[in-house]
Order: structure tokens, then C-alpha cells, then sequence
């Protein structure tokens, strides 16, 4: 997949409480293998909090994931309604996006 689309950057979402160990542990192994992948490759990887990406968003760090979801249709302009795990990517990706332009480009930094 990397060869073929060639990123130049990863966006990924930051820790977030859960509630659910098993569910830790599968989230924990399946980011640390996208940041391993990512070193090898030699791409940095960017963090951003859940909140930050519904800042950026929706305008609102504390926003519902349906609020989220209408609004990455519409800066978007998807005409079909993404899957909770898609939206929630490119929430993230536009998330990403407007921190590396004006400003706030200046701030982020690859971890």
C-alpha cells in the first residue's frame, strides 16, 4: 500500500480512555504497528488528541461522532455517508491538513 499511494505523512489519533483492557491492547498493537511501519519507512508520524480533531473540525473539541460524521461529508461534499472507522480517518486527515497550513503549521510536530 505504501509503495502504491506514497505518503509523504501519517496523521494518527492520540491515546483516549477506554474502559474495555482487551480493547486497549488491540488499539495499542495496531498503532504501534502503524508507527513501526511508518519508521521504516522513514514517514513521520503526526499525533492529534480526539478533541483537537473535533476542534478542527466541527468547531467543538466536545462534538459527537455524528456531528463529525455530517461534517466531514460536508467540507468533503461526499454524497454517501462514510463508515464510523472511515469518517473518523478523515476526520483526522483534515484535522492534519489545517494544522500544517498558516500558523498553525509552525506548531506541529512529528512524534
Amino acid at each position: 500500500m505504501m509503495d502504491r499511494t506514497r505518503p509523504e505523512a501519517v496523521a494518527i489519533e492520540g491515546v483516549f480512555f477506554c474502559k474495555n483492557a482487551a480493547t486497549v491492547v488491540k488499539l495499542g498493537e495496531a498503532r504501534g504497528a502503524v508507527i513501526a511501519l511508518c519508521a521504516g519507512n522513514n514517514l513521520p508520524v503526526y499525533e492529534y488528541a480526539p478533541r483537537r480533531v473535533k476542534q478542527s473540525v466541527v468547531g467543538f473539541g466536545g462534538a459527537e461522532k455524528e456531528q463529525v460524521r455530517k461534517m466531514v461529508m460536508t467540507l468533503l461534499a461526499l454524497r454517501e455517508e462514510p463508515r464510523e472507522d472511515e469518517s473518523d480517518a478523515l476526520a483526522i486527515a483534515l484535522c492534519h491538513l489545517h494544522s500544517r497550513t498558516g500558523v498553525a503549521a509552525l506548531m506541529a510536530k512529528p512524534i
